[in-house]
């Protein structure tokens, strides 16, 4: 591995043009070359970013031997080919959530990744805010005893249009595996793989959901309930549960700067912690460093989370009728 890690950008959308920014405030990292599947697109992105190569393939890119690691942010049904690519041509992932559209393509990513000894991350990046390393350590410490429960709610309101891709099957559309992931990833996180996933919500007329509650239930009586909607907006806000007081993460939890803490019988304690750069910055130094220790795996975003977020989704999807499919055709 070079000196510097020089990363490629797959899919210069909404979300790269933010995460792209945030190479500023990380160090020994450059985005050093883009793909899209537009010539144009991909040119227009790297002139405006000061990114020196611009790919009008993605097959181009995995091929590029100045590039040591690739941030996938292509619809979800195209990572899952992509990342395939990737590994096979030995280039470390950090991949955008939700990691694929199917439990089925995401084993399939890992597996590979795991044989291959080839460096993949789920692009998480709530899991690296300052705020939500701080609300870990003190529920390590035991500042709010044992976390029985969790709350959490992600929404927007979109107004319905088939030719977004938020609201298209084939592009892996609709709220879940857009905001429920961060809603699922946020309690998994805090109480582990859940036993029994119940879901109730609507869809849209192209067929993906349009807004889900999500129970998430446990053998030994502990539970998350989650919201997450494209139909109207929501607060963005979580809380955690102890025996021995909760934890506010203020709005918006997924990447938030301040929580409060309730200990019993103690006044509340605002903990404010910004973040570097945009907020991206955090995953980005977290790949970084791992590629640079030889790691395969994040400690903060192991794979194994990642593979039972998307066994949650999948399976609330399937409650409201909802199926998604991986794209092989991207590449």
């Amino acid at each position: 591995m070079t000196e510097e890690i020089r990363w490629g950008v797959v899919g210069p959308g909404r979300i790269a043009e933010k995460v792209v920014e945030d190479f500023a405030v990380v160090d020994g990292a450059r985005a050093v070359a883009v793909a899209s599947r537009s010539l144009d697109r991909a040119r227009d992105f790297a002139s405006r970013h000061g990114i020196e190569r611009a790919h009008g393939s993605y097959a181009e890119i995995l091929a590029d031997p100045d590039v040591d690691v690739l941030y996938v942010a292509t619809p979800h049904p195209q990572h899952h080919a992509v990342a395939l690519g990737a590994i096979e041509a030995g280039k470390a992932l950090l991949v955008e959530k939700a990691f694929t559209a199917t439990v089925a393509g995401a084993r399939e990513v890992v597996e590979r990744s795991r044989a291959t000894d080839v460096f993949v991350m789920e692009a998480m990046w709530t899991r690296f805010q300052p705020a939500v390393v701080r609300l870990r350590e003190l529920i390590a410490d035991g500042a709010i005893g044992e976390v029985r429960s969790v709350q959490a709610d992600l929404g927007v309101q979109r107004d319905f249009d088939p030719a977004d891709r938020l609201f298209a099957r084939e592009l892996g559309g609709g709220a879940l595996l857009d905001l429920g992931v961060y809603v699922v990833s946020f309690a998994q996180m805090l109480l582990g793989d859940p036993d029994v996933v119940t879901a109730t919500g609507s869809r849209f007329e192209t067929g993906v959901d349009a807004e889900a509650s999500l129970l998430l239930g446990y053998a030994d009586g502990r539970s998350a309930t989650l919201m997450t909607s494209l139909r109207n907006a929501l607060p963005g806000q979580a809380r955690v549960f102890g025996t021995a007081g909760w934890i506010d993460v203020l709005p918006r939890f997924h990447h938030p700067q301040t929580i409060v803490l309730h200990r019993a019988g103690a006044d509340a304690e605002e903990i404010t912690l910004p973040q570097l750069g945009g907020g991206y910055s955090h995953e980005l130094i977290e790949v970084t460093e791992c590629l640079r220790a030889g790691r395969t795996e994040s400690t903060v975003m192991p794979l194994a989370d990642t593979l039972a977020v998307q066994s949650v989704l999948e399976q609330a999807a399937g409650q409201l009728g909802v199926t998604f499919a991986e794209d092989p055709a991207v590449l």
